[in-house]
């Protein structure tokens, strides 16, 4: 299970993330809704261990460990951080993907085969940017997912590219609940689609508002974690 309490991320003026608590257990997905871009790249990558937050804590299975959350999970399409180039064409974003898998897991990996039995060869050709939003989702699930030591998943935005929820909400649904292993899955998103009825949070859920000098608590302690996390990742995030 993943455990956000807490989890504030720094801005220059305001709070990048104001404070956030959630929980993503496998088998389950969860919709995070949250105004502003840059509040709700920021949530993905601290969720998925690409940016440590300046307080509050981040758990995944029992464990505080960066690496562990990190290790576990791939954050997809983020905003000016892996979003796939518009300039490449699905051909080479899967010989690129699938390059990056960790060794162990690599072995006949090559894009090709790999485009014919995960069905993706009638777009083979086409550029990035010519997807409908559906098929461009399919795709980058199926890149993270040919990692299988991936648990969690993390997506920044699905929303953006359509404003039809069918687009992207009954493939999320079906990849928590039928991916073949128990994963748990995270989207943040602009807005609750009406029809959402399932695990829900929103960002800056554990804002409050601050007592009187004489009786305010202690600010949260910042995590204890002392890894360093890079605060941007490359493309796959893995």
């Amino acid at each position: 299970m993943l455990s956000a309490q807490q989890l504030q991320i720094d801005g220059r003026r305001d709070d990048l993330l104001p404070p956030t608590s959630l929980e993503a257990r496998r088998g389950e997905l969860l919709l995070v809704s949250g105004d502003g871009q840059d509040q709700r790249t920021a949530l993905a990558l601290a969720l998925s261990g690409r940016m440590k937050p300046n307080k509050g804590l981040l758990s995944w299975d029992n464990s505080t460990k960066t690496k562990k959350v990190r290790a576990a999970s791939a954050i997809i399409d983020a905003p000016g951080v892996n979003e796939p180039e518009q300039h490449l064409s699905v051909r080479d974003l899967v010989t690129e993907d699938l390059s990056l898998i960790p060794r162990r897991y690599r072995g006949a990996l090559l894009s090709k085969p790999w485009l014919k039995v995960n069905r993706f060869e009638d777009i083979a050709g086409l550029w990035i940017e010519q997807l409908p939003a559906d098929r461009r989702l399919e795709l980058l699930i199926a890149l993270a997912l040919a990692d299988p030591a991936l648990d969690l998943l993390v997506l920044d935005s699905p929303d953006r590219h359509s404003a039809n929820t069918a687009d992207w909400l009954p493939r999320l649904e079906q990849l928590a609940y039928d991916a073949g292993r128990p994963l748990a899955v995270v989207a943040v998103v602009s807005a609750l689609p009406d029809t959402w009825d399932g695990p829900a949070a929103v960002i800056g859920n554990s804002v409050t508002h601050a007592a009187p000098a004489e009786t305010a608590e202690p600010a949260d302690a910042a995590q204890e974690d002392p890894e360093e996390v890079p605060e941007t990742l490359q493309r796959t995030a893995k």
